[in-house]
């Protein structure tokens, strides 16, 4: 098996200097932490080698394709070339116009340019298209972030069995802030990254925002992470991104890293050092931070000439007009504070705009008392985890946003709310003021707890799951209905003496309906149902939920057997009506009462009274709502019943509580004794259908709608299926 890893930019830039092809590590925490994991020998791996699949970094490669291609595979990389055009639309335009600020929670800074969209679109496909032809069919393919939300999807269609994961490194909006895309491109991006067959996260928060947003737009619940899309599951999941702990901590004590600190002691003096290390951004918090600073040199006095602020700014998108403007408004605020508290010999803030190489940051991360990590908003934020992983005597103090992804592995931080600059302010001069004992105590916990999980887990822990959602995709097609099979149930069907189908009414017959007296049967399926019972020696069993009264207007007239509210009621074909349990109505009127009250606090919900159910519907309810809801009616309504002799359920949008000894299962073993058959099947698509899958003989085609975890023998993916292979069978 081979890993290829897909991201917008390859872990290095391939360049030319006088026409030699020369490359340079890409910076960023991605291309650093998979690049150490691909480098890293390491024991158990699922894969034996591994590819790199992204853009060159350079405009011009596609006229060098060869060179650049020959380079880039001694280098464990395929290029995807990608013209200048198409990428300042794409990656200028789309992903940090439109993506990056909305998926930040910074909505007035998005963006909604349909030629940035058509650009992300093109980009995308033009990545599954050159990929397509590197590709092999057993390859596990892992692609990353933001900027390739589509390709999943669009390399599913190509490669229907391909292994494919997704992992995105910034933060998934609430639900709320995600509606803000137009409707088209939102329901696209969430298509695209379920072709995936694991998707992952750094934050449960990321997790559960996807999860609503999927609910929400596309229809798709979930269990327990687990969502079913057409025949596949998908797996929604969190693993906490982590770092190379070692890398940075021998770092920290290396020869160069020692020779830098003595060089930044010698200019810096005895001062208390906090630390500030971020790309220019504003996502990243850096306003807020020189403003909680200002605020702890005014409200501590004491601490002036004691204490230095290092802030360096990391270039980023030079040219994008918000990011200009953040560069001037950081230089005048540092200008400000330097002029007001400086004094001779003292600077508070020493700034510099540039990036550092590993060295000068592990002294820095090393010298440095306190880190000040303050992002507004991040998916993750390594440099808290690098920071920590520095801290070789176990002395410094790390201040970290809450907002930040890290916050929920880092919780001994000092945790603020970096909007809040008095917060800033107090966590400073508490940090500066904790004790040696606390310091050690606090970053131990921390550095334990990233050397259990780090990059290298983080990685095996992805892959593995893919393997182990790649195998249960595998199973769930193996299920599938396939024409091997269809024509084996058609063959058997017409060889047998005797047959007799059972078959459940919505959802696998006729599509769910917002109201139940909107499924009423169409002319086509009248005829089909009535061609299916005058087959000689063929009974039709019509199994349903659905109350006696509905099913005798719409099928009576029929020649086929009915089976009403779950099994409570049966009718032989032409036959009157047989009550299988008398009701005990000693329940209703208690549990109406409850329903009743859900439907007032759930608008679209409404109630279905049966002689022995009574169920709630709330299919044209806000789905987030309604899930809440549904939860809370099932608790009450479960607690309430505990003593009595009812089951609670909960089926495709309705709770419905029934008499207990009453189901589809065994109604149907009643019919099938009066009707044994040398065939038989049985087709439902929710699980009070698994009552009439348990109760049909070894022998019997059982038939699951919907791909979701079943006793049936076979899956289809919905009710025109169904109606199809009826309609094969009587050919």
């Amino acid at each position: 098996m081979r890993l290829v890893i897909v991201s917008n930019r390859l872990p290095f830039t391939i360049a030319e200097n006088d026409g030699v092809l020369t490359h340079v590590p890409s910076p960023g925490g991605v291309a650093t932490g998979l690049g150490a994991y691909l480098a890293s020998p390491r024991e158990g791996r699922v894969f034996k080698e591994s590819l790199w699949a992204g853009w060159p970094g350079w405009s011009g490669a596609e006229n060098r394709a060869p060179d650049v291609q020959k380079r880039a595979l001694e280098l464990g990389a395929a290029p995807v070339f990608v013209s200048e055009v198409a990428m300042d639309g794409f990656y200028h335009g789309f992903c940090n116009k439109t993506l990056w600020p909305l998926f930040h929670c910074f909505p007035t800074y998005a963006t909604y340019e349909e030629s940035f969209w058509e650009s992300y679109r093109a980009v995308n496909e033009t990545f599954c298209e050159q990929l397509s032809k590197v590709l092999k069919p057993d390859d596990m393919v892992w692609v990353h972030d933001y900027q390739l939300m589509l390709l999943p999807r669009l390399l599913r269609k190509r490669m229907e069995d391909l292994s494919i994961g997704f992992f995105l490194h910034i933060p998934f909006p609430p639900r709320e802030v995600y509606q803000l895309l137009p409707h088209s491109w939102r329901t696209e991006i969430l298509e695209g990254v379920m072709g995936a067959d694991l998707v992952g996260f750094h934050t449960n928060d990321y997790a559960q925002n996807f999860l609503q947003s999927v609910l929400r737009f596309l229809g798709h619940d979930h269990a327990v992470g687990t969502i079913v899309a057409g025949d596949r599951p998908v797996k929604v999941d969190t693993f906490p991104m982590g770092i190379d702990v070692q890398k940075y901590y021998d770092a920290a004590l290396s020869d160069g890293a020692v020779i830098a600190q003595n060089e930044l002691r010698k200019s810096l003096g005895q001062y208390r050092l906090i630390l500030s290390v971020d790309r220019l951004d504003y996502t990243k918090g850096i306003l807020n931070r020189l403003e909680g600073f200002e605020r702890f040199l005014e409200k501590n006095p004491r601490w002036h000439k004691q204490v230095v602020l290092v802030l360096i700014v990391v270039p980023s998108r030079i040219g994008v007009d918000n990011y200009q403007l953040m560069k001037q408004r950081i230089d005048e605020i540092v200008g400000r504070i330097n002029g007001k508290y400086g004094a001779v010999g003292w600077v508070p803030i020493h700034y510099q705009f540039a990036a550092l190489d590993l060295d000068h940051l592990a002294s820095l991360y090393r010298v440095c008392d306190v880190a000040l990590v303050t992002p507004l908003r991040d998916g993750m934020n390594l440099i808290a985890k690098e920071y920590v992983a520095s801290c070789t005597d176990g002395s410094g103090v790390l201040i970290l946003s809450e907002l930040a992804g890290a916050s929920k592995e880092l919780g001994e931080a000092i945790l603020i709310n970096p909007n809040y600059r008095e917060e800033i302010a107090h966590a400073i001069a508490e940090a500066l003021a904790m004790s040696a004992d606390e310091q050690r105590s606090r970053i131990e916990i921390m550095q334990e707890r990233l050397r259990e999980y780090d990059v290298f887990k983080w990685a095996d822990d992805f892959i593995r799951q893919q393997l182990v959602m790649s195998e249960a995709r595998g199973r769930y097609r193996a299920r599938v209905l396939n024409a091997s099979a269809r024509k084996q149930i058609v063959e058997r069907f017409k060889a047998a003496s005797s047959r007799i189908v059972f078959t459940d009414y919505d959802g696998t017959l006729v599509p769910f309906t917002g109201a139940p007296q909107l499924a009423k049967p169409d002319s086509s399926l009248v005829e089909l149902l009535t061609r299916l019972a005058e087959h000689p020696q063929t009974t039709v069993a019509l199994v349903s939920g659905r109350d006696k009264v509905t099913l005798e207007q719409w099928f009576g007239m029929l020649p086929i057997a009915l089976i009403a509210e779950h099994g409570a009621w049966v009718r032989e074909a032409n036959g009157p009506w047989q009550m299988l349990k008398r009701p005990d109505p000693a329940w209703r009127k208690n549990v109406l009462a409850m329903m009743q009250r859900h439907v007032v606090r759930l608008p679209g919900s409404f109630i279905e009274e049966k002689e022995f159910s009574a169920v709630w519907h709330y299919r044209r309810a806000d789905p987030d709502l309604a899930k809440v809801r549904a939860g809370e009616l099932m608790d009450e309504l479960i607690s309430f019943t505990a003593n009595a002799d009812v089951q609670v359920l909960r089926g495709s949008k309705v709770v419905e509580i029934r008499e207990g000894g009453v189901s589809k299962g065994r109604a149907a073993a009643h019919v099938l004794a009066q009707h044994p058959s040398e065939f038989v099947l049985a087709a439902g698509d929710d699980w009070t259908d698994e009552d009439l899958f348990k109760a049909m003989p070894k022998h019997a085609y059982t038939i699951k709608v919907g791909v979701l975890p079943s006793r049936a023998r076979y899956f289809i993916r919905q009710y025109r299926d169904a109606r199809k292979l009826m309609e094969d069978i009587i050919q």
